[in-house]
């Protein structure tokens, strides 16, 4: 492909990962027309992907993050391939059952529950729940009598493309009263908690990660708690603007950190999302509209018509940066400002770091945004400005 490199920092359109000949979703894409932006994923790129994450980490145990992809179709997949689950609501729940997993398959991972919802996980089979505070220990010893917890912990870590630091999780400071409080109020504590952010492309990132909980997770024993438990949480990648590793190499790596610092833990889980369905779907969308602000406005605006409201959220402050291919790619390019087409000025995909795409690129084109089988269709569930939610077909 012919580039601009004139533009420093830009984002340019790529050529595929693989040819579509080895990638159903691209051919299935090629082969059919859309009336409006779809989302395609492919089943078998997404056990493919399972596969190679459960040879990595060996004898741990993959929760899939259902919120990544709630597509029943994929749900489904993963019941029958053995996988367990991280739910985040009653909804989720309620999915996963319907779809064949049994309580003891899920992990209520949301440590902001209802009562209710609590009482209901419970009532179906469901053991094992997250907590970060007294008052949901409070809530769990109340209505999931005999729940097995782990304790979510917030971590220091800046090297995650999407970190998620601050909203879930008690400090380290606050461990071991929990277990206590949690001793006190008939709760079992059974291990503990963490995410290390989305989107962390290199193993070592987590080894500062885990030196943290590991020195938890000790002074826990020695202060006498059975803990049994240890969940990863996610951060496990994807490739987006730049390749990352394979998932079974990256997988095996933050396993060879967790063994050295933990040894042998009864049972270990993992909460891929992103990782896991992200490679597997690509979204097809239409160019609304190619124009410029002014007549020496060094940018082209590309408006598409799916945007931040409609999908592409995961795009707020340019944290996740997907390919983008068109029709023209390997003509001459140029720097845009890719946008989305709502009635709201946040509405802009990539501005700081411009896109580079094709000079011919025109109203009506067909794009392909690539690897976006993960936080897209579950973005999309409400018509903002009228434009429906994201079709998703499961091939």
């Amino acid at each position: 492909m012919t580039m601009n490199a004139t533009i420093p920092g830009a984002l340019r359109a790529a050529t595929p990962v693989m040819p579509a000949a080895a990638d159903p979703v691209a051919a299935f894409i090629a082969s059919r027309q859309f009336d409006r932006p779809t989302l395609v994923v492919s089943r078998d790129r997404v056990i493919a992907q399972y596969d190679a994450l459960i040879a990595g980490l060996g004898e741990a145990r993959v929760h899939y993050a259902v919120k990544a992809n709630p597509a029943p179709e994929i749900i489904r997949a993963l019941v029958e391939r053995g996988a367990r689950f991280d739910a985040a609501s009653r909804g989720e729940i309620e999915l996963c059952l319907a779809q064949g997993a049994t309580g003891a398959d899920i992990s209520f991972g949301n440590t902001i529950k209802k009562p209710a919802d609590i009482a209901y996980a419970h009532a179906h089979g469901i053991t094992l729940f997250a907590a970060d505070s007294e008052a949901e220990i409070d809530k769990l010893a109340a209505h999931a009598p005999g729940a097995r917890v782990y304790l979510r912990v917030i971590v220091e870590n800046s090297e995650a493309d999407w970190p998620l630091s601050r909203k879930f999780g008690c400090a380290r400071s606050a461990v071991l009263p929990l277990m206590s409080y949690a001793r006190e109020r008939g709760v079992e504590v059974v291990g503990l908690s963490f995410h290390v952010g989305s989107q962390t492309r290199n193993p070592a990132s987590w080894n500062p990660v885990l030196d943290q909980i590991a020195a938890l997770w000790d002074a826990g024993r020695a202060a006498g708690f059975d803990l049994n438990v240890l969940n990863l949480g996610g951060g496990f990648p994807a490739t987006y603007e730049d390749e990352v590793m394979g998932a079974e190499s990256y997988a095996a790596a933050v396993m060879e950190a967790v063994i050295q610092r933990f040894g042998a833990v009864p049972y270990i889980m993992a909460e891929p999302g992103r990782g896991l369905v992200a490679e597997a779907g690509h979204i097809v969308a239409e160019v609304l509209l190619v124009s410029r602000k002014s007549a020496d406005d060094l940018h082209r605006w590309v408006y598409l018509d799916i945007g931040m409201f409609s999908g592409l959220a995961e795009t707020m402050g340019e944290a996740i940066r997907y390919r983008i291919e068109t029709p023209h790619d390997g003509g001459e390019t140029g720097a845009c400002i890719l946008a989305g087409p709502s009635c709201d000025s946040a509405d802009i995909l990539y501005e700081q770091r411009p896109v580079m795409l094709p000079l011919a690129l025109a109203c009506g084109n067909r794009v392909v945004i690539r690897h976006c089988g993960a936080y897209t269709s579950s973005y999309s569930s409400v018509g903002f400005n009228g434009f429906p939610p994201l079709d998703v077909v499961v091939i």
